[in-house]
């Protein structure tokens, strides 16, 4: 056998050179978090943020479902499903408003309701993710926002533990700086509030063209991310404030509009890999009156078009989507699920079907599968697989 005329000295010299990339590129890009990601995340102005506010919306989403839920034509498994969510978890993930939705109220109605809202959240609870949207850091708007989540912990805290799951929200950012100033503000409320380190993080709503581009011609979205400094959990496209701030007409305004995948794709490509989560935004076209059916059917048809991209979060801004959030959901888990199980078995025990799948595919086929698990539209019995599995997979363990 022959052997190789390269030195120890060059393998070396390369392992030298590469080491501070290595490094950089294995602290930038650690893949894919483990857990659970929402589905969705519910809004709601902190002026009506009441103690039975998730049961009550869980109630008008079961009583919507029963009166028009049979002119979805769902299958029967994907029905029992959604009836079993409106009833167990009707909110995977909720938001309490203090800014587009809650408006300027005044500074002590506003630091009356922060308080308000954390202790009711103390005593509640009621929902796997949680947290606050507060008023973003531009000048005009920097300081009241900081009050009020501090003034929002102050309540939480006094009763009780940070809940799991807890999250924040960073709106309409214009400037990357505005996101490092974010991300060091949780550090000195961790501190004063004794909380452990990295325990408050937050999403940022990528939702004004600078948070896309920034004034030098670089990729704003991609320094926004790592300016969080490893606190920042997801990107959620705002439809309507980003829309609009491109001149874009009201009437043309959708999730599905050009503008909106640029934007979205743009997301996408800075998020890859480096743990940080995508939601999609919202429709307007609200399922009420006369419009549930036309609603209902465009939600469907805009969840499953978001799914399809890799958007598995979107959203929800009235009890009446909650069908049909779920409902295109689990249409769309449990539609791919056989195809996905029967290709990752066929990579795992090393079976010719036809279709040769990368590590990087099982991954995706793995990651797919408990999704599904993860949203109530799976059950681990028929998967052939055990969760501990899939994680290996999704993980690129095995």
């Amino acid at each position: 056998m022959g052997t190789g005329r390269l030195t120890d000295e060059t393998y070396a010299a390369a392992d030298a050179r590469l080491a501070e990339a290595d490094a950089r590129v294995a602290a930038t890009y650690p893949g894919e978090p483990s857990g659970r990601q929402p589905v969705h995340t519910v809004y709601v102005p902190a002026s009506q943020y009441k103690a039975r506010f998730v049961a009550d919306w869980g109630k008008q989403a079961q009583r919507i479902f029963g009166e028009q839920g049979d002119s979805l034509d769902l299958s029967p498994e994907v029905s029992q499903r959604v009836w079993q969510k409106l009833f167990t978890e009707p909110i995977e993930d909720l938001r309490i408003d203090f800014e587009d939705g809650y408006g300027n109220q005044g500074d002590e109605a506003e630091d009356a309701a922060a308080l308000a809202a954390g202790r009711t959240l103390a005593i509640t609870g009621g929902t796997p993710f949680v947290g606050i949207r507060f008023k973003s850091f531009e000048a005009a708007t920097r300081r009241r926002g900081i009050r009020t989540l501090d003034l929002f912990l102050a309540g939480l805290l006094e009763s009780g533990p940070l809940p799991e799951g807890f999250v924040v929200t960073l709106p309409k950012v214009t400037a990357v700086e505005q996101v490092a100033v974010a991300a060091d503000l949780l550090g000195e409320l961790e501190t004063a509030y004794e909380l452990p380190e990295g325990a408050l993080r937050f999403e940022v709503q990528i939702e004004t063209a600078q948070s896309i581009l920034d004034t030098d011609g670089t990729v704003a979205v991609a320094r926004i991310v790592q300016a969080a400094a490893g606190r920042c959990t997801g990107l959620h496209y705002g439809t309507y404030d980003y829309s609009a701030g491109l001149g874009i007409g009201a009437q043309y305004q959708s999730m599905e509009h050009p503008a909106a995948d640029f934007a979205k794709q743009l997301m996408q490509v800075a998020a890859a890999g480096t743990g940080v989560r995508l939601s999609d935004g919202s429709t307007n076209k609200l399922p009420v009156g006369d419009n549930v059916l036309s609603a209902w059917r465009e939600h469907l048809r805009l969840i499953r078009r978001s799914l399809e991209r890799g958007f598995y979060q979107g959203w929800d801004l009235h009890p009446h989507q909650l069908p049909t959030r779920f409902a295109a959901t689990y249409t769309f888990f449990r539609e791919g699920f056989s195809s996905a199980a029967s290709r990752l078995r066929d990579y795992a025990d090393k079976t010719d079907r036809g279709v040769l799948d990368e590590p990087a595919t099982a991954q995706a086929l793995a990651s797919f599968l408990l999704r599904g698990l993860d949203c109530g539209a799976l059950d681990e019995p028929e998967l052939g697989f055990d969760r501990a599995a899939l994680d290996r997979y999704a993980r690129r363990l095995v």
